[in-house]
């Protein structure tokens, strides 16, 4: 699974890869469209429009069973953790010069580190974020506790 998001060429896609794609795109009429690929298959879909559903009467309770699993805290973090990022870029310009002068060290040292953070003083911002999982390893994460 990879997660990309590039704001420099409005790239914005969750991939499966071999199975999915739904990626994040503009659209004129109606402010954003999620574009779905599976397969041979392609369709889009309007989260932002409305539309009504006629309410339906719920049916007696179900009673809860006790035996669920709770999701704990410790578990999110462990699968947070499978995710691996493969490319990270940081571009930006805060528009005070001051500002930008008293982050710029901190961004080199930052720089130092992991990713590519930059501090420019010509009004770009650019963020580029390349995560990655496989399935594999947030079901190691479930079972392994």
């Amino acid at each position: 699974m990879i997660i990309y998001v590039n704001t420099v060429t409005q790239e914005f896609y969750i991939r499966v890869v071999g199975l999915l794609k739904a990626s994040v795109e503009t659209d004129v009429d109606k402010l954003i469209r999620v574009r779905i690929e599976a397969w041979f298959m392609k369709f889009d879909v309007l989260p932002l429009d409305h539309k009504r559903k006629s309410k339906m009467k719920k049916s007696t309770p179900r009673p809860k069973s006790e035996n669920k699993k709770k999701l704990t805290v410790h578990k999110i973090l462990q699968v947070v953790r499978t995710f691996k990022i493969k490319e990270f870029v940081l571009n930006i310009d805060t528009g005070n010069c001051i500002t930008n002068a008293k982050l710029y060290p901190l961004l080199s040292i930052a720089h130092l580190c992991k990713g590519q953070f930059n501090i420019n003083f010509q009004g770009q911002n650019q963020l580029i974020l390349q995560i990655e999982n496989r399935p594999v390893r947030i079901l190691k994460a479930f079972i392994n506790n």
